[in-house]
């Protein structure tokens, strides 16, 4: 600031993360899209909380407000393993060093501002804000809190992707109007006292949906409201959402429109220098830079809706790609690093494939209350042309400098072998999934079917095991062509709501006769704002209010977990007497019975037992 001749800062931001400016943190865009708005913008990394709290003073007070975010993940997802368990590092801090932030630190950070500077208005933003923005079941405390509006004090929440909320913000308050006052914008929420008036767009309606008190009482209110949570927040043309909290209302405003190419273009063109900053030299990696730090954003959003997942909960559910020009001038960005080798991580997005996918008829688009747009099946108004995509990556792949591109987001199967009708646009498709094959796997093709029990799957909002047996044939395939060694790699849950006991031990017998010994897997981890984490808590499903089985004590989630391990000798036992108990002999003959080994097996053990002076041929 003494550099910059500032004698204070417009706004200061505090993160729970490191400090990296790239386009993959929050912080950093944030902080990017208000210094492109003209203002004098100072970032606070990971605060100490605990001290004399002198990083919460040392910047002094900004001219206009505090921006607060716990930073790119919730902080209890970040802190805590699915059996709650302290986890030993933090993959947002150098040296992925542990304990850099507080427990639900949106709440940490805003209380502590709010008590030095109870005069500058604080605003909350993130993840850990966008997912706790109504009556959320937290894991952790097990226990359901209210909107993060009242435990943090916060004047203002911008939920999902904020730079248009936040620049719209920005100008208002340099405009001199109130903070109080600033009730109207889109993709926000407040508080409001009970029975006061507020400024809100004529075209808004209101839905109320059950009160905090509510919820705590019946369990099935909780569940019903998250119906309309999640509608409403994956609409073009939503209601605003009224929650009643004690004497006042959390008022959520409905979202902006998608951005249009034009809009994201410009937030990725922002001078992002794509590295930490020179503060963490020598004092080690930061774990999630090193992971995106030669890789490229192609596009946000996402409209697959899995039940467990967050991802269309903060960024959306409809796709917005970037431009062509734009991906390529990061692509000579990411090339001219002076540590480039030559390949990049990653073009991809919260899904690999879904860039340039929208509505034919975007009128239709704007009338749909579906969640997902690929299940229980793909929309007959979806465009799924891959053959876009599949020139991108070819032209990456030979730009200059470029020796590999390839693709490390999930890449949704269901997708490529959707068929249109069209023959020229499924064989595009067919041709996007060898492409992938032959030029952009890095060894190891990485896909989430996620279980194989059917009921399991549509609790997950997940296509059928089948079409994951139509991969694994058609990957070995063009392996097989191309004189390839690629491996697939399945991930896979246990414990998710509606898998019993039986449904893991057939996802051990199906994956085993697959030729796969697992190691991509986890526990179901109950996050906020998702149908699983509801139905978890509830025994609910929000869309039928029907009961789903939920296993949630120790020894059930230790018991489905250890089939994704049916091979370890210590497990077999125990899983043999599991299978005894639910009377499946023909489970425990596909298992453990030698003579049932997949053929991959068979001709690895035949090589094994031909004697020394066997000669090759």
């Amino acid at each position: 600031m003494k550099a910059l001749g500032w004698d204070a800062a417009d706004v200061i931001l505090f993160t729970g993360d490191a400090y990296v400016d790239h386009p993959s943190f929050g912080a950093a865009v944030i902080g990017r899209i208000l210094e492109a708005a003209g203002l004098r913008v100072a970032i606070v990394p990971q605060p100490n909380w605990t001290d004399d709290l002198r990083d919460f003073k040392k910047l002094g007070e900004p001219r206009l407000f505090f921006g607060v975010t716990a930073g790119n993940m919730d902080s209890m997802v970040n802190h805590y393993t699915a059996n709650r368990r302290r986890r030993s590092n933090d993959a947002y801090t150098p040296g992925g060093r542990a304990g850099a932030r507080p427990d639900y630190a949106s709440v940490v950070y805003t209380n502590i501002l709010k008590k030095l500077y109870p005069d500058i208005p604080v605003v909350l933003g993130g993840i850990e804000a966008s997912l706790r923005r109504l009556t959320h079941y937290d894991y952790w405390s097990d226990k359901l809190k209210p909107g993060i509006l009242e435990e943090s004090g916060a004047d203002l929440l911008f939920y999902g992707m904020a730079e248009k909320s936040i620049s719209e913000f920005a100008r208002l308050v340099q405009r001199g109007v109130p903070v109080q006052s600033l009730t109207n914008i889109p993709q926000t929420a407040f508080m409001n006292p009970e029975g006061e008036s507020y400024a809100t767009k004529v075209d808004w309606e209101a839905l109320e949906i059950n009160a905090h008190e509510e919820c705590l009482k019946d369990k099935k209110k909780f569940a019903a409201n998250f119906r309309y949570i999640e509608e409403e927040s994956n609409r073009w043309q939503a209601n605003k959402l009224v929650q009643q909290v004690g004497r006042r209302q959390i008022v959520v405003n409905p979202p902006w429109p998608p951005l249009s190419t034009k809009e994201i273009d410009q937030v990725y063109d922002l001078p992002f220098t794509r590295l930490p900053h020179p503060r963490y030299n020598g004092k080690g990696a930061i774990p999630a830079y090193e992971m995106i730090r030669h890789s490229i954003n192609i596009h946000r959003g996402c409209f697959g809706g899995c039940s467990f997942c967050t991802i269309s909960a903060h960024q959306g559910k409809f796709v917005v790609s970037r431009s062509e020009k734009s991906v390529m001038k990061e692509v000579e960005a990411v090339v001219d690093m002076p540590d480039f080798k030559g390949y990049i991580s990653d073009v991809g997005g919260p899904s690999a494939n879904m860039y340039r996918m929208a509505g034919k008829d975007l009128e239709l688009c704007r009338q749909c209350k579906r969640p997902s747009c690929i299940y229980p099946s793909v929309c007959k108004n979806l465009e799924t042309d891959h053959r876009t995509l599949t020139g991108l990556y070819q032209k990456v792949a030979s730009f200059p400098g470029v020796k590999k591109a390839f693709i490390g987001s999930g890449i949704r199967y269901d997708l490529a072998f959707h068929e249109t009708g069209g023959a020229k646009k499924d064989e595009g498709n067919l041709e996007y999934l060898r492409e992938v094959i032959r030029h952009h796997v890095s060894g190891r093709l990485k896909v989430a079917p996620e279980h194989t029990s059917d009921d399991v799957l549509n609790v997950m909002r997940k296509p059928s095991f089948e079409l994951f047996r139509r991969l694994t044939t058609f990957f070995h395939s063009v392996n097989r062509k191309e004189g390839l060694k690629q491996q697939l790699i399945p991930y896979f849950i246990s414990s998710h709501p509606g898998s019993k006991l039986e449904d893991m031990a057939e996802l051990a017998a199906e994956t085993k006769e697959l030729d796969f010994k697992l190691e991509q897997v986890q526990d179901f981890t109950p996050t906020p704002m998702t149908v699983a984490t509801v139905i978890y808590y509830s025994g609910y499903h929000p869309y039928t209010l029907e009961k789903v089985f939920v296993p949630k004590t120790e020894k059930e989630k230790l018991g489905q977990r250890k089939f994704f391990f049916w091979y370890k000798k210590e497990y077999r036992n125990s899983l043999m007497q599991e299978l005894q108990r639910l009377n499946r002999p023909d489970l425990e003959k596909r298992l453990f019975d030698a003579e049932q080994q997949p053929a991959g097996n068979k001709r690895n053990q035949s090589k094994r037992k031909k004697p020394k002076h066997h000669k090759r041929r």
